[in-house]
C-alpha cells in the first residue's frame, strides 16, 4: 500500500487486518456535519454484507447477535448498531475495509493512490473513503453528499416542472371538458323544454280521453245494473222451478222405496224356504256321521309328502340346486326367498371388483348398484363398511332401500357383520356377501348363508 501524506498504512494479504497508526493526519480528519444519508446507507450495506464472513470473536459485542441474519435483515434491524460500531471502533472498520478491498480492488487502489476514478459512482467513492480513511476522505464524503443533494434538488426541480406541465395539461383538458359540458347542458335543456311541451300536450289529450272514458263507464254501469236486475228475476224463477223439481223427486223416491220394500218381502219368503231345506240336509248329514262314527279329519294326504314349504324355505335349501357359485341366477334365487336379509361386506366387494378407484367412489358405485337390486327384489339390504380408520365422519345420503353402516372405532366390519347376523331371529333367511373365509365361517355357524363377492359383482354387472 502507498503511504498517505500524514500517515502510513500497511496492507496485509487479502482477508487479513490492516491498521492505521494513531495520530496520523488521515485519522485526525473528521466530518463537519453528519454523514449524508445516502452514504450512510451504502456504508451500512457494505458492512452488513461483510459481517457474515467475520469470525464472531472479531465482531463487537453489540453486533454478535446479528451475525446469523441475512445481509438484508442485518441492514434493516442492525443499521444503527453497524453505523455506531464503524464510527467508534476503528479495528472493526478496518476489518470491513479489508473486505471492501476484496470486493472492489480497483476503487480501493485508486483512492489509496490519491485519485478518484471518473466513472465511479460518487456514493461508492464516499463509502469506500469513509471506511478506508485515506488522506482527504472527509472531503470526498462531503463532496459526495453535495452531489447527492444537487442531484436530488435537480430531480425535485425536474419533477416539479413535470408536475406543473402535467397540471397545466390537466387544467386545459378540464377547461375544454367544462366548455363541452356547458354546451351539452344547453342542448339538454333545450331538449327538456321541448319534451316538457310535448308532455303538456299529451296531458291535455289524456284529460280529454279520461272524460270520455268516465262517460262510457257511467253508461256501462247503468247497463250492468239493468243486467243485475234481469239476472235476479231469472234466479227467482229458477229457484221456484228447482223447488218444484225437488218436490217431484221426493215423490218419485217414495214410490221407488215402496217398490223395493215389496220386492224384499217377496224374496224373504223364498229365502226362508231355502234355509229350511238346507238345515234339513245338514241335520241329515250330521246324523249319518254320528251313525257311522266317522272321526273329523285334521290332515290331508298331501301334508304327508316331504318337501320344502314356501314359507319355511331357507338359503341352504336353494344351495342344493345345480348352480355355479358365481352364477347370478343363484343370487336371484336366494333373494326370492320371503323376508330374506342381504348383508354386504362393502370394501370386500369393491376391492374385489374395482380396487383402483378411491374409497369414496367405490362406496358410491356399490351403493348405486345395491339400490337398484333392492328396488327390483324388494329384499332388505344392509351394506357394512370398515370405519375404524376414518379420520373424519363420512357425509353421505344412503340410497333408498339400502341401510348403510360403518363399524365403530376398535371394531372391524367383520365383527359388525357377525353382530348383525346374530341379531336376526332364529329361522329368518340371511345371506352374507363376503370373500373373507373367516367371515363366511362365522356367519355360517350363526345360520346365515355366505356367498362370494364375485357373485354379487356378476349380478350387478348383469343389471
Amino acid at each position: 500500500m502507498a503511504d498517505a501524506e500524514a500517515g502510513t498504512e500497511t496492507t496485509a494479504e487479502p482477508g487479513t487486518e490492516s491498521t492505521t497508526e494513531p495520530g496520523t493526519e488521515a485519522a485526525a480528519e473528521h466530518l463537519d456535519r453528519p454523514l449524508p444519508e445516502g452514504v450512510r446507507r451504502r456504508v451500512v450495506g457494505i458492512a452488513a454484507d461483510a459481517l457474515g464472513g467475520l469470525p464472531p470473536a472479531d465482531l463487537p459485542a453489540s453486533l454478535r447477535q446479528y451475525a446469523k441474519f441475512t445481509p438484508a435483515r442485518r441492514a434493516k434491524y442492525a443499521g444503527t448498531a453497524l453505523a455506531a460500531a464503524l464510527e467508534s471502533e476503528p479495528v472493526f472498520r478496518l476489518r470491513i475495509a479489508d473486505r471492501l478491498r476484496l470486493g472492489q480492488p480497483d476503487l480501493v487502489k485508486a483512492l489509496e493512490a490519491g485519485s478518484v476514478p471518473g466513472a465511479a459512482d460518487p456514493m461508492d467513492v464516499a463509502a469506500a473513503a469513509y471506511l478506508l480513511r485515506p488522506a482527504g476522505w472527509s472531503r470526498l464524503v462531503a463532496e459526495a453528499g453535495e452531489q447527492v443533494e444537487r442531484a436530488g434538488a435537480e430531480g425535485a426541480a425536474a419533477e416539479a416542472a413535470r408536475l406543473v406541465e402535467k397540471l397545466q395539461e390537466e387544467l386545459a383538458e378540464l377547461r375544454s371538458q367544462a366548455r363541452a359540458d356547458l354546451e351539452r347542458q344547453r342542448a339538454d335543456s333545450e331538449g327538456v323544454r321541448k319534451e316538457a311541451e310535448s308532455l303538456r300536450k299529451k296531458v291535455r289529450s289524456l284529460e280529454s280521453d279520461t272524460k270520455r272514458a268516465q262517460a262510457e263507464a257511467r253508461k256501462v254501469h247503468a247497463e250492468l245494473e239493468a243486467a243485475k236486475s234481469a239476472a235476479a228475476a231469472e234466479r227467482s224463477a229458477a229457484e221456484g222451478e228447482a223447488r218444484r223439481l225437488k218436490h217431484r223427486i221426493s215423490e218419485l223416491e217414495t214410490a221407488v222405496e215402496a217398490g223395493r220394500r215389496s220386492a224384499r218381502e217377496g224374496r224373504s219368503v223364498e229365502d226362508m224356504r231355502l234355509r229350511l231345506l238346507l238345515d234339513t240336509v245338514l241335520q241329515s248329514a250330521q246324523g249319518l256321521q254320528r251313525e257311522l262314527a266317522l272321526p273329523v279329519t285334521q290332515i290331508h294326504p298331501a301334508d304327508l309328502v316331504d318337501a320344502v314349504v314356501p314359507g319355511s324355505a331357507s338359503p341352504h335349501d336353494v344351495a342344493r340346486r345345480a348352480l355355479a357359485e358365481d352364477d347370478p341366477a343363484l343370487l336371484d334365487q336366494l333373494l326370492a326367498i320371503p323376508q330374506v336379509h342381504l348383508v354386504v361386506d362393502g370394501y370386500n366387494v369393491t376391492k374385489t371388483g374395482y380396487p383402483a378407484l378411491p374409497l369414496e367412489q367405490q362406496r358410491i358405485r356399490l351403493l348405486g348398484g345395491l339400490a337398484m337390486l333392492a328396488q327390483r327384489t324388494q329384499a332388505e339390504v344392509t351394506c357394512v363398511f370398515d370405519g375404524q380408520d376414518l379420520d373424519v365422519p363420512v357425509i353421505m345420503a344412503p340410497p333408498r332401500g339400502v341401510r348403510v353402516r360403518f363399524s365403530r372405532t376398535g371394531e372391524t366390519a367383520d365383527e359388525l357383520i357377525r353382530r348383525l347376523v346374530r341379531a336376526e331371529p332364529q329361522g329368518r333367511p340371511v345371506v352374507v356377501v363376503s370373500t373373507d373365509k373367516e367371515v363366511a365361517d362365522g356367519v355360517r355357524k350363526a345360520g346365515a348363508r355366505p356367498v362370494a363377492s364375485i357373485l354379487l359383482l356378476n349380478r350387478l354387472a348383469r343389471s
